[in-house]
């Protein structure tokens, strides 16, 4: 223990005597410590922590997320064939009224009275959902979240007592634990749905619990017999047969599956970012173990033996660590939000926390990558002989035993950096493919605010409420158009009817999307016409019902045919007159196949008009969107009260998402790789000025026989760029070995796409060229007398 005393304050006296190796080394190593250290603690918070249910492996989910019927799910009678318990829910955000305050908007679900016994989670004061809840004439009750039962006051008292939600008096009758969520935290509450076995309207999903003694991997035998089930009593179109292709999820893989691949690339990325870091400290440290070459031979010589000298090192390598991990933990702290910004977790961002085992974690992780880069100087060491270092010294030059290390240390770092360049080539040239697509719309300029006003309000009471807002709105500065619709664009799936078309019986079973909107609907999202005429005020109720479609409905039920004036309705109801046709619109998702469409304007329906709707609004400038939306919504709030504004926000912040996760993380991987290329240019400096000064009396020699300057430069970077390419190409190997693991976040491109792969080696290319001309540069101006008289 004396010893290692003793050898940790010779470490400290020569790691103050050379600040700046010791800065370069513990900022490097730091940098990569805390990347990994922030990054494991949003995997561990994300995909490691057990889900707060009872037995989460239990758990799955039903194929047809959303499509479930009340009636499909009450005729089995609650209990799947294969299933202990069964609960269908859907998302029901609902409006929270309160005296003398705005009404507020809260993210909740509705669901079946089994929801939490499937879950196997106990209200933490009073009770959740029980059987009799969701039957007709219920009394109408709440459970509540631990954060909205706390914002409420807190007080057990609340249990018993009564809240206006959506329009309507609840009575609390639970609060759920802390930590409790389903099926993401943003959730507040949750209500019962009055299930009504004649519904056969599809919004629902079905979680459920596997009977006790069932595998996952054995419940293709109940599934069948719930498909038979299903195909007896229902009439299913091709389009959403739901006997088809039956499957279960498991619950974790259900609720955060679609987060693994992005968090995974980052946690890959920025393990690469640790070991670069560790490889160019190493390449630090054995340079300084080189350069001692003369001491450590005398040391020798003195007395000292291999081993007191390897303690040394370590030594040296462990306050390096402890040093980084200090560091990389206040990085790791202070980026955190950054990271969490950075990645594309959604509603999961909010609830993200960093976790308080941060600071030994990053610690635990310095220390083993500080021994870690230990290993390639005391390697060196052991290898070498001290006692030609004593023949050197005489010669104050310095030993060559390092040479082929540190070659090997660079490769290893350029390999990695070809990693983290192609992967995030990859990305740029996926996302460059994705916002090529057209979206059939103009998104520039156009603000986004959704409302919803509450259910007991009439469908007469909320055209006047959107009458009066739009009006408002458009009284604004810099606003050129407002409209409304009850399902925006790139949002993800939507209403979809059934179709009739005059004269076509053979069409029964089909469906199309159906949109609900406002006037000047596609002249404020920038939706062209095509053919016809858009709607006008003219178009009222009790003037004829008329339809704007798109084309690809134009396409599928009148090809070769002008549509224009031909009727469609819905189910066996004709009585719609088609007036226009639009171009297509990405109305689920961005790539999806155009889909068949059609329009229906507000104003023709007076008994149906839901409680959430989309406001959008068209400034005269493409900058102005984002600052309008704060006078927009005090504009609702004002004239508005019992109105809730969801969200605010921009057509192109909307556009951005539905690009995908691939945007968010090439933005990271971007950073991190050029991170990774400054590491490396930093590694490849290092080892060629090594080399350089390794071999300063040669060159001496060979510039005062005639070499010429230009030949010292070329044969100098010659070696760099031979390193940079064996790193190039063992990356590459790399690459096609590890890039399935980025193959979900992409589009159009294959995962060893050429142009990504070609950019990435030249970028690092270039790097190693640049880095290996300056020490090059400086070999090719050595005075030949002076190092000769130095010699």
């Amino acid at each position: 223990m004396e010893s290692w005393i003793i050898d940790l304050r010779y470490a400290a006296r020569r790691l103050t005597s050379r600040p700046l190796y010791a800065a370069l080394a513990v900022l490097t190593l730091a940098l990569g410590v805390g990347g990994t250290a922030a990054t494991f603690s949003l995997v561990r918070g994300l995909l490691l922590e057990p889900l707060p249910y009872r037995e989460e492996q239990e758990l799955v989910s039903f194929w047809n997320v959303f499509d479930w019927s009340e009636a499909e799910f009450m005729h089995f009678n609650r209990t799947f064939p294969g299933f202990a318990k069964a609960s269908a829910y859907r998302n029901e955000d609902l409006t929270l009224e309160s005296p003398n305050a705005p009404t507020r908007l809260l993210s909740g679900i509705s669901a079946s009275a089994e929801l939490f016994d499937v879950l196997g989670v106990r209200a933490a004061i009073g009770r959740g959902l029980a059987a009799g809840d969701d039957v007709e004439g219920a009394e109408p009750v709440a459970v509540l979240s631990d954060g909205l039962w706390r914002e409420l006051g807190g007080e057990r008292s609340l249990i018993g007592k009564r809240v206006r939600l959506d329009g309507n008096e609840r009575t609390i009758i639970g609060v759920m634990p802390a930590g409790f969520w389903f099926p993401d935290p943003t959730v507040r509450l949750w209500v019962p749905e009055v299930l009504d076995p004649q519904n056969e309207a599809g919004n629902y999903a079905v979680v459920a619990r596997l009977a006790p003694g069932l595998e996952l991997d054995a419940v293709s035998g109940p599934l069948g017999q719930i498909a038979r089930r299903l195909d007896e009593r229902f009439d299913y179109s091709p389009q959403w047969d739901k006997t088809k292709n039956a499957a279960v999820t498991p619950m974790r893989e259900y609720l955060i599956g679609s987060l693994r691949p992005a968090v995974l690339a980052t946690a890959a990325a920025m393990a690469l970012i640790l070991l670069i870091a560790c490889a160019n400290v190493a390449a630090l440290m054995l340079g300084q173990v080189d350069n001692r070459a003369g001491e450590l031979a005398i040391r020798s010589a003195l007395g000292a033996d291999r081993k007191r000298l390897t303690q040394q090192l370590v030594a040296e390598a462990l306050l390096v660590g402890l040093l980084a991990g200090a560091v990389g933990a206040a990085l790791a702290a202070g980026t955190f939000k950054l990271l969490l910004g950075a990645l594309p977790l959604g509603v999961w961002a909010e609830t993200a926390a960093i976790d308080w085992t941060l600071f030994t974690g990053a610690i635990a992780i310095a220390i083993l990558a500080s021994l870690a880069v230990a290993l390639v100087p005391v390697i060196s060491l052991w290898r070498g002989d001290l006692r030609s270092g004593l023949a050197r010294l005489r010669t104050t030059a310095t030993g060559g035993r390092g040479s082929r290390m540190e070659g090997g240390l660079v490769v290893a770092e350029v390999a990695l950096a070809v990693l983290l360049a192609a992967g995030a080539g990859l990305l740029v040239r996926s996302v460059a493919k994705l916002y090529a697509i057209d979206p059939g719309l103009d998104a520039r300029g156009v603000a986004v605010l959704d409302i919803a006003m509450g259910a007991s309000t009439t469908p007469a009471e909320r055209q006047q409420v959107l009458a009066r807002v739009l009006t408002e709105l458009g009284s604004l500065p810099g606003v050129s158009s407002t409209s409304v619709t009850q399902r925006l664009p790139l949002r993800g799936g939507g209403d979809n009817w059934g179709i009739v078309i005059e004269g076509r019986p053979d069409l029964s079973g089909n469906t199309t999307a159906m949109r609900l909107v406002g006037l000047d609907y596609f002249e404020t999202m920038g939706i062209r016409l095509r053919a016809g005429r858009d709607f006008t005020p003219s178009d009222q109720a009790g003037t004829g019902d008329v339809t704007v479609i798109n084309e690809a409905f134009a396409a599928k039920f009148f090809p070769g045919q002008n549509p224009i004036g031909r009727m469609v309705g819905s189910s066996s109801q004709m009585g719609e007159r088609v007036i226009g046709v639009v171009e297509n619109v990405a109305e689920g998702k961005l790539t999806d196949e155009p889909a068949p469409a059609r329009y229906y304007v507000y104003v023709q329906a007076p008994t149906y008009t839901p409680e959430n709707q989309t406001i959008v609004v068209r400034t005269t400038r493409a900058g102005d969107a984002v600052p309008l939306l704060g006078s927009a919504r005090r504009t609702i709030e004002r004239i508005a009260p019992g109105v809730a504004v969801r969200e605010a926000t921009t057509m192109e912040r909307v556009l951005a998402i539905a690009v995908g996760p691939a945007r968010q993380v090439m933005r990271l991987l971007s950073l991190l790789t050029g991170l990774a290329l400054l590491l490396g240019a930093i590694g490849v400096y290092g080892v060629i000025s090594h080399f350089v000064e390794r071999r300063k009396r040669d060159w001496g020699v060979r510039i005062a026989l005639g070499l010429t300057p230009s030949k010292v430069v070329s044969h100098i970077v010659g070696r760099g760029v031979a390193l940079v390419a064996v790193g190039i190409l063992v990356g590459l190997v790399a690459v096609f070995a590890l890039a399935r693991l980025l193959a979900s976040l992409l589009f159009g491109i294959g995962s060893t796409d050429p142009l990504a792969l070609l950019g990435a080696s030249a970028a690092l290319l270039a790097v190693g060229i640049t880095a290996a001309v300056i020490p090059a540069i400086r070999a090719s101006r050595v005075d030949p007398a002076r190092v000769l008289r130095e010699q």
